[in-house]
């Protein structure tokens, strides 16, 4: 059974910057960028201002993406606490906002999206970043680094959701009828459409 493209938005949560990243494709076959970029907030604004733009940004890409689901960085322990405490709140922005509209969400850990896209599950920043670009095949490595760890998020929620997406396919069409599509399904679902081809 073909597995349907999806849509990913990748979220590398944080306060300053909130990397997003969005691909197209399916496992074993290349992908194809969507969008790339962050949205950023100022460490002088109030920590509710910050989240209130956190949540704008995010839901403006979703907007404008339409992804057929959402991978977001699992939040790991840190030394600095602030930091984690920061990643952890965007985070749950991200999750809240694809929840809302009825999309699915997973939760990748960084050693995990470093493995599925390099190999190696110690790569650093700049071995990731790499990778990304060569697999989107794009003239230069996105930048900041956040807006790459959004990207790689999307394509490891691509490579290793292939036996998910089939799961996911086999309750679509036991929910919606035959010749669903586990996209269409999620899509439907959250109460719209991109009219994009399946």
């Amino acid at each position: 059974m073909r597995v349907p493209e999806l849509r990913v938005m990748g979220v590398d949560p944080g306060l300053t910057r909130c990397g997003l990243g969005a691909v197209e494709g399916r496992p074993g076959a290349p992908l194809s960028l969507v969008k790339v970029g962050v949205v950023r907030t100022s460490p002088d604004d109030g920590i509710g201002a910050r989240l209130v733009a956190v949540e704008a940004g995010i839901e403006q890409w979703l907007d404008e993406v339409r992804p057929d689901a959402v991978a977001v960085e699992r939040v790991f322990a840190q030394h600095n606490l602030r930091t984690v405490m920061g990643t952890a709140q965007a985070s749950a922005v991200a999750i809240l906002c694809a929840s809302r509209r009825g999309l699915p969400v997973a939760l990748h850990t960084p050693s995990e999206v470093k493995a599925a896209i390099t190999g190696s599950g110690t790569a650093d920043k700049q071995q990731v970043g790499t990778m990304v670009t060569k697999l989107l095949r794009l003239d230069a490595m996105p930048k900041p680094a956040d807006a790459a760890d959004a990207l790689a998020l999307a394509i490891c929620h691509v490579w290793r959701g292939g036996v998910q997406n089939r799961l996911a396919e086999a309750a679509a069409r036991a929910a919606a009828g035959p010749g669903t599509t586990a996209a269409a399904y999620f899509r439907d679902r959250a109460g719209y459409s991109r009219g994009r081809k399946q």
